[in-house]
């Protein structure tokens, strides 16, 4: 990580956690950019399939509200555009990154990305908690949540939580904990459809 890098923190509401079966719901981004200026990016997404009662309870998120949605076919080359040159951080950022290499793939594009995750980065600096989820996060740093289980919502909440750590400590430790976690995730292939 360098003072200048860019950062997109991200996050997804899907149908399931199936990253072959399932599909994405809702996309949130936050992009700080190496100047410092703060981008804000959302969209509800289309996954052309009923979203199961338990994942409408536990979002919010129901097929009326995605229904007159773009597919994420339809928003892909945003997408992609908005991952590229910079790290993308999530909470559990395997989940997302795999689910957005799915679709992107569908759509005959390619992800490859340098991922930090929000749980390792929490458990590197707090080793002696045994919480790190985003909800223990919010609580334990104080972070002001807008909405849980929201796409921008959550996404904020990471760039919260960037902020407070970075604020908190040494640029030379939080860069080397950075530098020794962040990775370029190996994923199984699409299966031939």
């Amino acid at each position: 990580m360098t003072l200048h890098e860019k950062l997109i923190f991200i996050d997804l509401e899907t149908t399931g956690a199936n990253l072959i079966n399932d599909r994405i719901t809702e996309i949130g981004i936050v992009t700080v950019s190496a100047d410092g200026r703060i981008e804000r990016w959302s969209s509800f997404v289309n996954p052309g399939r009923p979203i199961p009662a338990f994942i409408q309870d536990l979002t919010g998120i129901s097929d009326n509200m995605v229904a007159a949605a773009p597919t994420f076919e339809a928003l892909a080359d945003t997408v992609r555009e908005r991952l590229e040159g910079g790290l993308f951080i999530a909470h559990n950022a395997r989940f997302d990154y795999g689910f957005l290499h799915h679709a992107l793939a569908r759509a005959g594009h390619a992800l490859s990305t340098d991922v930090l995750c929000t749980v390792k980065l929490s458990r590197r600096f707090f080793p002696e908690e045994k919480r790190h989820n985003l909800d223990t996060l919010i609580a334990r740093h104080g972070l002001i949540p807008e909405a849980r289980h929201r796409a921008l919502a959550d996404a904020d909440l990471l760039w919260q939580l960037w902020e407070k750590l970075t604020a908190s400590m040494p640029h030379d430790i939080f860069s080397l904990a950075v530098k020794a976690l962040r990775q370029r995730p190996a994923l199984p292939p699409l299966p031939d459809r």
